[in-house]
């Protein structure tokens, strides 16, 4: 793995404005008198602030840009390669890797079968290499250019330890409970690695991505592919609870007397979804999974609910269709003027491991919660 600056141990909460709003302001590039009427910070502060991220080669000027009075104003912009970030999705049956530069925008994606039965070293190395894989294709494309990895984001089914980088009872593979994933593949690849809940990874990288259109808006991004889960986002924040626990959307028991599902209880959500949709019935699929954001409508009065997932990219519309229905029936009960929007998450099959790349991203900008 490349080396060189140490990013994540050099910024400061005020480099961290900075350079989000460099990151917003894209190529057009942004004044530092701007810089400081938007942060709050003095002339003075932006100015030692901008050049040390300027001699770390984060920021580079961008011309300049006519102002309403005075000589012109120079302008800076963000380098968006002079960091980057892998994100990893491992998933039940599959393994996604994206490499994404300091922007989010993926420059090299990888994809290859995965057994996440297979054992857990075996699933370490095969990670491993397939980042490895990652990064030895874009230094050739990149004329052997040495690239700064900031580390290796990490997503993949819960209940997980997020802080600890430590797995629980994944649904289905009780066999990874307690295994430090984090640690192994840290030393295994040499670079700095963070693990999330999939869900809680797709949901940080739609926030960030603006799909809430605001930063204080509060979403539910439900996923449907080989298992069911949630992100939440309660005022522009991801909610992952004190134990990353949260967002366990899919264990919701629904019907007491149910079918048995994986983790061990009857009649969840998961286990009803996954067997209509094994029947090809995806109107009663979208059906329960709206029970289910019709739950959490309730709970956290969300403003927005996105679905995504292998299983919703093939039928978006009767997933769609349906959830809204539900959401829409549960509004007429109480009187409401309308259901809660109910859209397609964009970011399609590798949003998972785009949210992953952010986990590393993420807290550069200041945008990382605990």
């Amino acid at each position: 793995m490349a080396g060189g600056v140490n990013l994540l141990g050099l910024r400061s909460h005020n480099a961290a404005l900075v350079l989000d709003l460099l990151r917003t302001a894209g190529e057009a590039g942004i004044s530092r008198l701007e810089l400081a009427e938007r942060t709050g910070l003095t002339p003075q502060a932006v100015s030692k602030i901008t050049a040390r991220l300027r001699a770390d080669g984060l920021a580079v000027e961008a011309g300049r840009r006519a102002s309403t009075g005075g000589k012109p104003r120079t302008v800076l912009r963000l380098v968006p390669d002079a960091g980057h970030a892998v994100g990893l999705h491992l998933d039940r049956d599959e393994l996604r890797a994206v490499l994404c530069d300091l922007t989010g925008a993926v420059l090299a994606e990888r994809r290859s079968p995965l057994d996440l039965g297979a054992g857990r070293e075996a699933v370490v190395e095969g990670a491993a290499r397939e980042v490895e894989g990652l990064l030895t294709g874009a230094v050739r494309v990149a004329d052997a250019v040495p690239l700064l990895v900031l580390g290796v984001g990490v997503a993949l089914p819960g209940p997980l330890d997020h802080r600890h980088g430590v797995l629980h009872r994944v649904t289905g593979f009780p066999e990874w409970d307690g295994f430090p994933l984090r640690d192994a593949l840290a030393r295994r690849l040499g670079t700095p690695v963070v693990v999330d809940k999939d869900t809680n990874a797709a949901a940080l990288g739609l926030a960030l991505g603006g799909a809430a259109e605001a930063a204080s808006a509060s979403f539910a991004y439900l996923h449907l592919g080989t298992g069911l889960g949630a992100g939440l986002v309660i005022g522009g924040a991801v909610h992952r609870g004190a134990r990353t626990g949260a967002g366990e959307f899919g264990h919701q028991v629904v019907q007491l007397d149910g079918p048995p599902c994986h983790c061990g209880d009857r009649g969840c959500i998961e286990a009803l979804c996954l067997a209509a949709v094994a029947r090809g019935d995806m109107a009663e699929a979208a059906r329960v999974l709206g029970a289910g954001a019709a739950n959490l409508a309730g709970l956290l009065d969300i403003d927005l609910v996105l679905l995504g997932g292998r299983t919703v990219a093939a039928h978006p519309e009767p997933f769609v269709d349906g959830v809204g229905a539900v959401l829409d029936a549960r509004a007429r009960r109480e009187g409401s003027t309308g259901g809660v929007p109910v859209r397609v998450a964009p970011g399609g099959a590798r949003g998972v491991a785009e949210g992953a790349a952010q986990l590393l991203l993420a807290p550069l900008f200041g945008r990382a919660e605990d």
